[in-house]
């Protein structure tokens, strides 16, 4: 039997439509060998699947985003490893776009697709950007695909669609699986980054996305998750001046959440909209700042071990982040 080059590992809780649509247009693939692994964290193996190349690992319980792709990885012996929303669909020559760049560029150890809010023409990701707090977003969020169709750099992927190379994973380490959800990707990137690895961003790599399908768009869950984890990623990565200037950061993006939320628009808006209280939010936050304090060891610890196996100095770690960064402003607008 072949070994295939690519496993691609699809994390699902729903395993619904949206993961049959997913995997059939895996099966659609112009690439070859590659396999499929399906993490099934809904608790009752409801994930199924015909196609011979896929293989589905059933979890008792939710085991979370990043422990499920780390499952996958560790299930396979392929020398890459795409990550993939069950909530995407991707096109045809997605994983030979990604393969192609990944053999194009050895110093590369992670790949970003060109990811697209479903059937809008609109992109969701074209990798990531990162605020000065820590707090991560989607580049070109929204916009339209040609405005990036130049680009061949990244800060880092979204892990909704992304390819990483198995070497530098074995460097670096998996996904935190500590975060459960949310910020995984940044985090991984990030220490990926520290380790002198490059990424590449893919146009014409395409998957459509339904964004936000599974979790939700704006959650107390999601909320409490992603303030959290950017928490943990800025402790993990951060240089001691950048987190010297992340707190007021921070309280700028609360005031522009608060702004944005009285007028309508943004995160702090959409959450209010789903029916939940504003005055939860505050409470929330309380609760992220408790978790990472209580974690605080750890992630000092993992701060050491990340700064030890550094390829790159403090201030070229500084200016990576610059260019790819993203206003306290924007954050809370999008």
């Amino acid at each position: 039997m072949v070994t295939p080059v690519v496993t691609v590992v699809v994390p699902t809780l729903a395993a619904d439509d949206a993961l049959a649509e997913c995997l059939g247009a895996l099966a659609k693939q112009t690439f070859e060998p590659f396999e499929v692994i399906v993490v099934d964290n809904s608790g009752s193996r409801r994930a199924k699947a015909d196609d011979p190349r896929v293989r589905i690992i059933s979890n008792g319980w939710n085991a979370g985003f990043g422990a499920a792709i780390n499952q996958g990885v560790r299930a396979s012996e392929s020398r890459y490893i795409a990550t993939l929303n069950d909530d995407a669909v991707a096109d045809s020559r997605w994983l030979e776009k990604l393969v192609l760049a990944a053999e194009a560029r050895p110093r590369a150890g992670m790949f970003a697709s060109e990811v697209r809010l479903a059937w809008s023409g609109k992109l969701d990701s074209a990798g990531m950007l990162i605020a000065a707090d820590g707090s991560s977003k989607q580049r070109g969020h929204g916009e339209e695909p040609a405005k990036f169709s130049g680009e061949r750099d990244a800060l880092l992927p979204s892990g909704s669609a992304a390819l990483y190379r198995r070497k530098m994973l074995d460097e670096v380490g998996l996904f935190d699986e500590s975060y459960f959800l949310y910020c995984e990707d940044t985090d991984l990137g990030l220490r990926g980054r520290w380790a002198g690895w490059e990424c590449a961003y893919v146009p014409g790599a395409i998957v459509e996305h339904r964004y936000s399908h599974s979790a939700g768009r704006s959650t107390p869950l999601k909320a409490y998750y992603v303030e959290r984890n950017r928490l943990y990623t800025a402790v993990k990565n951060f240089t001691l001046t950048m987190g010297f200037t992340a707190a007021p950061v921070t309280a700028a993006r609360y005031f522009w959440h608060f702004v944005y939320m009285l007028a309508g628009r943004g995160k702090a808006a959409e959450f209010r909209e789903a029916g939940f209280s504003a005055a939860l939010l505050p409470f929330l936050v309380w609760r992220a700042q408790a978790a990472a304090l209580f974690r605080l060891p750890r992630l000092l610890r993992e701060r050491r071990r990340i700064r030890r196996g550094a390829r790159i100095t403090s201030r070229e770690f500084k200016a990576l982040l610059k260019k790819y960064s993203i206003s306290a402003r924007r954050v809370a607008e999008l």
